[in-house]
C-alpha cells in the first residue's frame, strides 16, 4: 500500500446494496404482486373512458337541413325526422312536406328537406278555387297543378315569390276560338277575358247595332265558334186598338132577360214603336220596343134585369104571338129595320117601347119582355099598331 492511500472499502455484502437504496428513497420494496393490484384498476378507468368517448362519436350525426329551399350543416344527436325538427324548433302543418317523412329514422350524412305549404286563391279560366302548393314560386305553383303557362295571361309573373301568407292568382289560359264574320272563318289563339277583346284581336269590329251569337262579355272558351250579327234596322210606330171591358149590373127594375146599355164601351187607342230589323240579311219579325197610352178605355155599363115577368096580359094571352113575330121580324128579338127605328121581335119604336115600361131599345131586351109589352100595346089600342102583320094574331 502507498502512503497516503486511503485503505479500500469493504465489499458489500449480496441485497444489502438494494436495501439502502430503498431506505434511500424512503420508499420501502415493494412486496411481491404488487405492481399488478395498481396496474388492473388504472387499466379499467381508461377503457371505460375510451368506450363512452366511443358511444358519444357514434350518438353526433353530421346532417344537412334544406327549409323552403335554404341549406345548413349541422350536427344533432336526434334519433329520428321529428326529433330533428323539434331540436331546430320547426312546426309542421298538414300542408307542409317533410322528406324523409316525420319519425323516419336519421343517419349520419342525412339530408331532411322541408317545404312549407302555402294557401293559393286560383282562378283558371274563370273558374275559382282554393288550394295549397309546396312550391315558392308561381312558376313552381303552375307545375304543381298541371296549369299550361306557355301564352297565357298572369296577374303575377311566372317568377314571383309564393309567400307563405299565400298569394291570389288569375290565369287567363291560350284557347283556341273560332269567330264566322262576313262569310269567312277566322281562328286565333287567345288569352282574351271577352269574347269582345278576342274579336278584336282577330280585327273583327262591331257596328253600333251588331252583337254576337254568345254575349259579347261572355269568357271565350277553347274550341268556341262565335258567329258575328251584322244587323241593320228601322223603327216603325203602329197605333193600336185597346178592348174596353163591360160591367154588368143587376137591376131589379127590369124584367128577367131584359138586358140595358147604360153606358156605351168605347176602345181605348196606344201608339207601340217596332223595331225592324235585318239580321245577315234575313229580316225579322218586328219587336216592341215602346208603348204609349193614347186613350183611355171606357168601360160599357150594362144592366140586367131580374124583375119576374107577369104571367099574362089579360085579353091578349089567346092570340098568336108567334105569328105575329114571324111576319114583322121573322122571329128575332134583336132585328132592326133598315132605318133603324123600329127594333125588336114586334118592331116597337123606341117612344112607344118606353112609354109601355121598357127601358133602353126594345132589341135590347129578352124576346118575353118584348112579348109582354106587345100584349100591352095590344090591351090599349088593338091590332093597329101592325097595320100589315096583326091578322096573324087571329087563327
Amino acid at each position: 500500500r502507498r502512503r497516503g492511500a486511503a485503505a479500500p472499502a469493504p465489499a458489500p455484502e449480496p441485497g444489502r446494496a438494494r436495501r439502502r437504496t430503498a431506505t434511500a428513497t424512503g420508499n420501502p420494496a415493494p412486496a411481491p404482486g404488487g405492481t399488478w393490484r395498481r396496474i388492473v384498476p388504472q387499466a379499467l378507468v381508461v377503457a371505460f373512458l375510451a368506450g363512452g368517448t366511443t358511444a358519444f362519436v357514434a350518438a353526433d350525426k353530421a346532417v344537412r337541413l334544406t327549409v323552403d329551399g335554404v341549406p345548413r350543416n349541422l350536427h344533432t344527436f336526434a334519433g329520428d325526422v321529428d326529433a330533428l325538427l323539434a331540436a331546430e324548433g320547426l312546426a309542421i302543418g298538414p300542408h307542409d312536406l317533410v322528406a324523409p317523412a316525420p319519425g323516419e329514422p336519421l343517419d349520419d350524412g342525412e339530408e331532411v328537406v322541408v317545404r312549407y305549404g302555402r294557401p293559393l286563391r286560383l282562378t283558371v279560366d274563370g273558374e275559382q278555387r282554393q288550394v295549397w302548393t309546396t312550391a315558392r314560386t308561381v312558376d313552381g305553383a303552375l307545375r304543381q297543378f298541371g296549369i299550361r303557362a306557355e301564352g297565357a295571361h298572369l296577374t303575377s309573373p311566372r317568377d314571383a315569390p309564393v309567400p307563405r301568407s299565400g298569394l291570389s292568382l288569375g290565369v287567363r289560359t291560350e284557347r283556341s276560338v273560332t269567330f264566322m264574320a262576313d262569310g269567312r272563318e277566322r281562328t286565333i289563339r287567345t288569352n282574351a277575358a271577352t269574347v269582345l277583346e278576342a274579336l278584336d284581336q282577330a280585327g273583327i269590329t262591331l257596328g253600333e247595332q251588331d252583337t254576337t251569337s254568345v254575349p259579347p262579355t261572355a269568357f271565350p272558351r277553347d274550341g268556341q265558334t262565335v258567329t258575328v250579327l251584322r244587323i241593320t234596322g228601322t223603327h216603325e210606330v203602329r197605333e193600336e186598338r185597346i178592348p174596353f171591358a163591360t160591367e154588368e149590373v143587376r137591376d131589379p127594375g127590369l124584367f128577367a132577360g131584359t138586358e140595358v146599355v147604360e153606358r156605351a164601351g168605347r176602345p181605348g187607342a196606344r201608339r207601340v214603336t217596332y223595331s225592324l230589323r235585318t239580321v245577315n240579311g234575313v229580316r225579322q219579325k218586328p219587336r216592341p220596343v215602346a208603348d204609349e197610352i193614347v186613350r183611355e178605355p171606357v168601360t160599357q155599363l150594362v144592366r140586367i134585369g131580374t124583375r119576374p115577368l107577369p104571367d099574362s096580359v089579360s085579353g091578349a094571352d089567346g092570340l098568336d104571338w108567334a105569328a105575329l113575330a114571324r111576319c114583322e121580324s121573322g122571329g128575332r128579338p134583336s132585328a132592326t129595320d133598315p132605318s133603324g127605328t123600329y127594333g125588336g121581335l114586334y118592331q116597337f119604336d123606341v117612344r112607344t117601347w118606353q112609354g109601355l115600361g121598357g127601358s133602353g131599345r126594345p132589341q135590347d131586351a129578352s124576346g118575353a119582355e118584348q112579348t109582354y109589352r106587345a100584349k100591352k100595346l095590344y090591351v090599349q089600342r088593338g091590332a093597329s099598331p101592325w097595320p100589315h102583320c096583326g091578322r096573324r094574331l087571329y087563327r
